[in-house]
């Protein structure tokens, strides 16, 4: 007679398509016949690995929408369901670098399709309106790279091909704010409004006024982008990822003195707080890849959303987490809510 799996826990909770997850289980059996699977929905996963207690599923590249189940299957017989939250595809086709960000005004989201080094893409800025339509924003920037609403409300948009910051005013027109920024990538406000872009090659810039960009720190250069967001203790957090598997998040206080925050990230990118000072970060961790959350004091950390590829988050007002691979766009429903970047 076969024995019924049950299953005990799902880790992490969250999701997207192609993602790996812990299926902590009890009286699984994998079987030489090949009569043990796990399902999500009812489609196939793929197992990397199962014991008796343990099953590592890779979600199926298939649409769903949010809330859904997993099953696990030994000698014939299903298990039953458990909930999941997968992501929900907003956009594809488009090549992600860096956070997405949310318009405060209404809501919409904005992210970009930035291309290669040197690669004029039309259109390179998308906007997702709050119901549903994708449009496309009318101006042309070579490479966007890190995108953040400044305290006037208007788009910035870091063009790391020539070494610029762009003002997108009114979402019609581009004008220059800043140049001589070497390979500009992130951007990030300050409390008072002041802008500060990372160049990839070791130096972080503070713009205080249009044109007037000034030296703040240094870092190590990054093989891809810096990635910036600003702490609820007032400090800049920045990743810069490399090529190693022990990478670090940075804090830069506001004399611009460094420190290495949290270590232990493989090639971590796109980056941001909750309001309980959590932070989130697009990386790998522990050999698992999504979105790591790490605790305020920097003690413990966590894989969050299992997902591959990630570059970048952000949160809405409605308590979505936002999450982008290079090429698509998710939304989970995680009740948290953060800055809006």
């Amino acid at each position: 007679m076969n024995t019924v799996a049950k299953i005990k826990s799902i880790i992490p909770q969250f999701a997207i398509p192609g993602g790996e997850v812990s299926i902590e289980c009890e009286g699984f059996r994998a079987q030489p016949d090949g009569e043990h699977a796990a399902f999500l929905n009812g489609e196939r996963c793929r197992i990397s690995a199962a014991s008796s207690r343990r099953v590592l599923a890779i979600l199926p590249e298939t649409d769903v929408n949010g809330k859904s189940a997993i099953q696990i299957e030994t000698g014939g017989v299903e298990s039953e369901p458990v909930r999941i939250t997968v992501g929900r595809l907003l956009a594809d086709d488009m090549h992600v670098v860096a956070n997405p960000a949310v318009d405060p005004k209404d809501d919409s989201l904005v992210f970009t399709r930035s291309g290669a080094r040197g690669q004029q893409l039309s259109p390179s800025i998308f906007r997702l309106e709050a119901d549903g339509y994708l449009d496309e924003m009318p101006v042309e920037i070579m490479n966007p790279t890190g995108i953040a609403f400044g305290p006037d409300g208007d788009l910035y948009v870091t063009n790391r091909a020539e070494g610029q910051v762009a003002c997108i005013e009114r979402g019609e027109e581009a004008v220059v704010y800043a140049t001589g920024l070497g390979i500009a990538s992130g951007i990030a406000f300050d409390a008072r409004g002041t802008m500060y872009v990372g160049d990839r090659s070791g130096t972080i810039y503070r713009i205080p006024e249009p044109a007037l960009p000034e030296k703040f720190a240094t870092l190590e250069p990054s093989v891809a982008a810096y990635h910036m967001a600003f702490g609820p203790d007032g400090r800049l957090y920045i990743t810069a990822p490399g090529l190693a598997s022990y990478d670090a998040v940075y804090a830069i206080d506001t004399k611009g003195n460094v420190e290495r925050y949290f270590r232990g990230l493989g090639r971590p990118q796109g980056l941001a707080f909750d309001t309980e000072g959590n932070l989130y970060v697009a990386a790998c961790y522990r050999g698992k890849h999504g979105v790591v959350r790490i605790a305020p004091d920097a003690e413990s950390a966590d894989v969050f959303v299992a997902g591959n590829g990630l570059v970048g988050l952000c949160f809405t007002r409605n308590g979505e987490m936002v999450v982008a691979t290079n090429d698509s766009v998710y939304s989970l429903n995680v009740g948290i809510y953060g800055t809006l970047l």
